[in-house]
């Protein structure tokens, strides 16, 4: 399966003539210039209009299963009340992407792909609460998390953003923000693409204010991509679904970018043996350096009879399964001693069913969680903090960086198991 970018052009001579209008009806509007980012002949003549004044960039679109991405050019998006408009620096590579752009889990379509970002603030949209505009001024960095909480629905007002309403009613349902309408339109016919999360494989993104935390300077754009999904994944499993505490034994099945960030949280709070499970040898070396104390090649032998040897045929107070195919939710539920917790965090075909034996179930009280993200209110924060204080290694955590021209590459490589923890594509 390819994913190599395709560029599309429109025309130089009709857009500059549409973007000079708006330039100087909205002069007015902005007192920040910045760089569009647009490519193509007529980007010179764009440079130093204002955001608010128009200005276009490109992104990476999803149009159909199984077809490359297209790199496509867009009006800049505008953000509204309670919005930030991000100039993106780095978007992480991710399998959920991947379900899509396979065509295994539903999603609106065209869209912009990309969800775990990092980037500056170059816009508030109107009538943005003025504690949110100081807490994210213009020019400061910030991080994205996948999961936007509105910050009002009924989960929300209990701290529970994992299950905002309105990012599983709007964004996940019909792939756009929380009054029903995308932000993203194509510059060549002003023609909708949907949103998976922000749209983050752009030169620009909006996400709700909730979805940020601000970033250090001490932690570089690239590398910091991966705190709002793989580690903030991660980081809500250990936290919420697993409740890890010190001495408790952990399995992790599938040691992609998410189950590589499992091994470095589990260590972090105190987690003792800590098992890596895969199929390639290379990630299981890599799973060493993250915090693994035991390594198994469930291709090469049995992982649950080893998990069980290792545990002195008890099994693990938690395992957790980052990989979404049936075998390895079996797995995972036969890998956990009586009393303990079976974690799930990897997505799968829409329609998979993962099978359990019931009266083992019932009699040992084993306890069976989905897992999808943190709180980003409350979570993202914290797992920017482990990175800063080096608790969180996020050098060790990326092992393949891409340019924006790249990004079906990137995902390809994805595809074909050749990013061994995380791919990041720069967009500086």
């Amino acid at each position: 399966m390819a994913f190599a970018p395709i560029l599309r052009r429109a025309s130089a001579a009709k857009n500059l003539l549409s973007l000079t209008r708006l330039a100087v009806a909205s002069s007015s509007l902005s007192t920040r210039s910045l760089s569009t980012g647009a490519s193509g002949d007529d980007s010179q003549s764009m440079s130093g209009y204002h955001v608010s004044s128009g200005g276009f960039m490109r992104g990476a679109v999803y149009r159909e299963p199984n077809k490359p991405l297209t790199i496509e050019e867009f009006h800049i998006p505008r953000p509204k009340s309670n919005e930030i408009l991000i100039k993106t620096k780095a978007c992480g590579v991710c399998h959920s992407d991947l379900h899509v752009m396979k065509g295994e889990i539903p999603f609106a379509s065209p869209c912009v792909i990309g969800h775990e970002i990092t980037g500056e603030v170059v816009e508030h949209g109107p009538l943005t609460d003025h504690k949110i505009i100081n807490r994210f001024p213009i020019g400061s960095r910030v991080v994205g998390a996948f999961i936007m909480p509105c910050g009002t629905c009924s989960y929300c007002a209990k701290g529970h953003d994992d299950l905002c309403e309105d990012f599983f009613a709007y964004n996940r349902a019909k792939g756009t923000l929380y009054d029903g309408e995308t932000r993203l339109f194509l510059r060549h016919d002003d023609s909708p693409v949907y949103m998976y999360s922000m749209g983050g494989m752009a030169e620009y993104c909006v996400t709700p204010a909730h979805g940020l935390a601000p970033l250090p300077e001490s932690l570089p754009y690239t590398e910091s991509a991966i705190l709002g999904c793989a580690v903030f994944t991660a980081y809500g499993a250990m936290a919420h679904a697993a409740e890890i505490r010190p001495g408790d034994s952990i399995a992790i099945i599938g040691i992609g970018g998410v189950g590589s960030s499992c091994l470095q949280i589990a260590r972090a709070f105190g987690a003792s043996d800590i098992i890596a499970v895969d199929v390639q040898d290379d990630k299981l070396q890599k799973a060493k350096t993250l915090g693994a104390t035991h390594i198994v090649n469930a291709a090469k032998e049995d992982a649950v009879d080893r998990i069980r040897e290792i545990t002195g045929g008890m099994g693990v107070d938690v395992a957790v399964e980052a990989l979404g195919k049936p075998q390895t939710f079996m797995q995972c539920t036969l890998s956990v001693k009586d009393g303990g917790k079976a974690v799930m965090i990897g997505l799968s075909q829409a329609g998979s069913v993962g099978e359990i034996d019931i009266n083992r179930l019932v009699r040992r009280k084993i306890k069976v969680i989905g897992s999808y993200g943190g709180r980003a209110r409350q979570d993202l924060p914290k797992v920017v903090k482990l990175a800063e204080s080096g608790i969180f290694n996020l050098t060790n955590a990326v092992s393949s960086k891409y340019k924006f021209e790249d990004a079906g590459k990137a995902f390809q490589d994805l595809n074909e198991g050749k990013i061994v923890s995380r791919g990041v594509v720069e967009i500086l």
